[in-house]
């Protein structure tokens, strides 16, 4: 069972009522939206560690090879 105060069950039910779901989806879908912005977050966070953790000097050796190569076959 979750208790809600009067202010959020009368926008819970106003919302219900818009959308023709019942509380319980409501909830269920809000829940499910947090832990997907939860999850996402967490990929975040670990995306920022791992190029934290190689800095960008090691790429600028590879950035410049491949660029060579692949303006070795153009003209210009």
């Amino acid at each position: 069972m979750v208790q809600l105060n009067d202010a959020l069950l009368e926008v819970l039910d106003q919302r219900a009522v818009e959308t023709g779901r019942s509380r319980s989806e409501l909830i269920r879908e809000a829940i499910e939206q947090y832990y997907k912005e939860d999850i996402e977050a967490a990929i975040d966070r670990a995306m920022v560690e791992g190029y934290t953790l190689v800095p960008d000097d090691e790429f600028d050796g590879l950035a410049e090879t491949s660029l060579q190569i692949l303006n070795e076959d153009d003209p210009w």
